[in-house]
C-alpha cells in the first residue's frame, strides 16, 4: 500500500466551522475506510498548516478520498507520496 502524508489548511468555510472540525474528520475517516485507505494518523497543528493526515491505500482510492474532500470545501490540501526506508531502498537499487 501507498502512504500519502497530506498538509491541509482550513478554507474560510472551514475555519468558521472549525468546532465541527473533530465530527468532520470522523466522517473522513468513515469515507477512507469505505475506500478501502486506512487513516493511520491526523494531528491539528497551528504554523503554516492546520492539519496533517498520513494515510495508506491505493493511489486512485487515495486521490479520490482527497479530491471528496477538497469537494466539501473545509479544506485544502497538498498531499506528498511517502515512502518507507524499505521502499526507497529498493527504488534506488533499481538505479542504474
Amino acid at each position: 500500500m501507498a502512504t500519502f502524508i497530506t498538509l491541509a489548511n482550513f478554507t474560510d468555510q472551514g475555519i468558521r466551522t472549525v468546532k465541527d472540525s473533530p465530527e468532520r474528520f470522523q466522517a473522513f475517516k468513515a469515507m477512507a475506510e469505505g475506500l478501502g485507505i486506512t487513516v493511520k494518523a491526523a494531528y491539528w497543528t497551528v504554523g503554516n498548516y492546520d492539519l496533517v493526515l498520513v494515510v495508506e491505500g491505493a493511489d486512485e482510492a487515495a486521490t479520490t478520498l482527497l479530491l471528496k474532500a477538497g469537494s466539501l470545501g473545509n479544506v485544502r490540501t497538498q498531499t506528498l507520496r511517502g515512502f518507507s526506508e524499505q521502499e526507497i531502498r529498493r527504488i534506488i537499487g533499481n538505479m542504474p
